[in-house]
């Protein structure tokens, strides 16, 4: 298994807080990673350091062997925590957008996911429900041919009939050669998708490892184990 992501040492502050505290590890293609914390674990910043969008205090990002820049920008879809689209824009304008900035964007698999949830490309961003947003942001991410795909709270705030279809559309529409790096805190939701799990606690990692090793070892869930790893 090839190496698509290498972080070494890596470190982000601010001011004097250490969001992100000195992480060295390694991943690999073809995988769902679950990257599980609570608020203010340091999943956010580490995800926006291996999007380019923070630069690391010290250490070191790698991805595919290109530190996070206008290298890696066709490598890596990004789905951010919050809505990033124009509401005043309609569908087709949205996937217009992506068609012409991303080469490796798939519109006809987009237009097949929106036609099943009977998403018009005449539909105002403004007229939809913050549920059908986010699965539009997701199928928007999920459409491109990336090498890594990092999804920030993809089913935070939207009801369980959402989170099964957000769960169904990544587990078959990305490339099994690509990874899933998924952030988020609901454990239960998305345990049966994935292949491996990293625990960040104030910024360290605390667990990385492969969910049927943890489920043999510890006899239990995942989602059991970080009940109890991050109790209060």
């Amino acid at each position: 298994m090839s190496v698509l992501l290498e972080c070494r040492n890596l470190t982000k502050r601010f001011g004097k807080v250490e969001a992100v505290s000195n992480l060295t590890f390694t991943m690999g293609s073809g995988r769902i990673i679950g990257l599980l914390g609570p608020n203010g674990s340091g999943k956010t910043t580490l995800t926006k350091m291996i999007n380019g969008l923070l630069t690391p205090t010290k250490g070191e990002l790698y991805i595919q062997g290109e530190k996070p820049g206008a290298a890696t920008h066709g490598l890596v879809s990004y789905l951010p925590d919050k809505n990033y689209l124009n509401k005043r824009q309609k569908v087709s304008q949205v996937l217009d957008f992506f068609d012409d900035f991303y080469e490796d964007f798939n519109r006809r698999k987009a237009e097949s996911m929106l036609a099943d949830l009977q998403i018009d490309g005449s539909m105002s961003l403004k007229s939809m429900s913050k549920g059908t947003l986010e699965k539009l942001q997701l199928i928007l991410v999920m459409s491109r041919e990336a090498k890594l795909y990092v999804l920030d709270e993809p089913i935070a705030g939207v009801d369980p009939a959402a989170r099964d279809y957000i769960l169904r559309t990544i587990i078959s529409n990305y490339n099994p050669e690509a990874t899933v790096l998924i952030s988020t805190h609901l454990i239960a939701d998305i345990e049966q998708v994935l292949d491996d799990v990293i625990f960040i606690k104030q910024g360290k990692i605390e667990l990385f490892a492969p969910v049927d090793m943890v489920r043999e070892k510890e006899g239990r869930s995942v989602d059991a184990l970080f009940r109890e790893v991050f109790r209060c």
